[in-house]
């Protein structure tokens, strides 16, 4: 080796450098629907489904990508069309119209926190049993999965769910004014 070979920056020889292409918008779209999956996977709860919605999302968005977009705006629209598979898979489990399913979570809107009822889910809470209680604990309180409340509880997923169920009901019989 030469001195001059082992710093090739010191002299232009003159050739055209190529660049790594920038990646196509399929290819950074690829790469997003893992955690498209994810995403999905966290609203319907059940690996099935979150696998044949996920395709969906890719049928439908991957051809309409603009190449040349920036991985953000991919991103966006994939997260996008996720919603938009989301909201159709449960308009049709639910029985429901899209708009219906829209205006129903319009009207659900979250009521603003007094100390009050702090007070008194803490009262209900207390008058559960430790299981029912961690479980709502978890879920609504925490923001937990219910896949991350079954690691937390050491049971399955489907057991949780059945928890959950029968802890909101019990939840619901309490009575607080006696």
């Amino acid at each position: 080796m030469t001195a001059e070979s082992s710093h090739p920056e010191a002299e232009p020889t003159g050739e055209v450098v190529q660049l790594p292409a920038a990646p196509r918008a399929t290819d950074i779209a690829l790469d997003e629907l893992e955690m498209v999956y994810a995403f999905i996977y966290a609203r319907v709860g059940n690996r099935a489904d979150a696998e044949d919605l996920t395709q969906q999302v890719a049928l439908k968005a991957i051809p309409r990508l603009r190449q040349g977009s920036p991985a953000s705006a991919i991103r966006g629209y994939l997260f996008a069309t996720a919603r938009s598979v989301l909201g159709g898979f449960w308009s049709t489990r639910l029985g429901l119209s899209e708009s219906e399913l829209h205006d129903d979570l319009a009207m659900a809107t979250p009521v603003p926190y007094s100390e009050e009822s702090a007070e008194r889910a803490m009262r209900i809470l207390a008058e559960l049993s430790d299981n029912y209680r961690r479980v709502l604990e978890l879920r609504f309180l925490h923001g937990y999965s219910l896949k991350e409340v079954a690691a937390e509880m050491r049971s399955t997923v489907g057991a949780v769910k059945v928890m959950q169920l029968r802890a909101l009901r019990a939840a619901a019989k309490v009575r607080l004014d006696g």
